[in-house]
């Protein structure tokens, strides 16, 4: 993937939330806030619920969904190794056809992981 494009993606992210948020009415804003709420830390803390997002993500083989969760996840401090695992997880509940969203995380997450060596 590229450390350019996962930053690109972040951008883009952000100006299209800008948007969304320009014409977006109570019921757009509460959905987002729910969003935000539901990822905090409560009985279950942020880093499993950032997990559960990825894998729920790879499930429904949503690639923006499955790099906003592993950009998540990355500047939560999660390992590699937690990434391995909530994969495989993914992968057992999802079957074979998140093989090809698999790929793309885990290149995605070698990029993330190479970038934070580099510093």
């Amino acid at each position: 993937m590229g450390i350019e494009k996962i930053e690109k993606f972040r951008e883009e992210r952000e100006r299209l939330n800008e948007i969304v948020m320009k014409y977006a009415g109570t019921n757009i804003k509460r959905f987002y806030n729910i969003d935000w709420q539901v990822y905090k830390d409560g009985a279950l803390p942020a880093k499993t619920k950032e997990l559960l997002g990825f894998v729920a993500s790879m499930v429904l083989r949503c690639d923006d969904c499955i790099l906003y969760h592993l950009l998540q996840c990355h500047q939560l401090g999660i390992s590699s190794e937690e990434i391995e695992e909530a994969t495989s997880v993914a992968l057992i509940v999802g079957g074979s056809i998140v093989i090809p969203h698999m790929r793309r995380a885990l290149q995605a997450w070698d990029d993330l992981q190479q970038t934070a060596t580099a510093k």
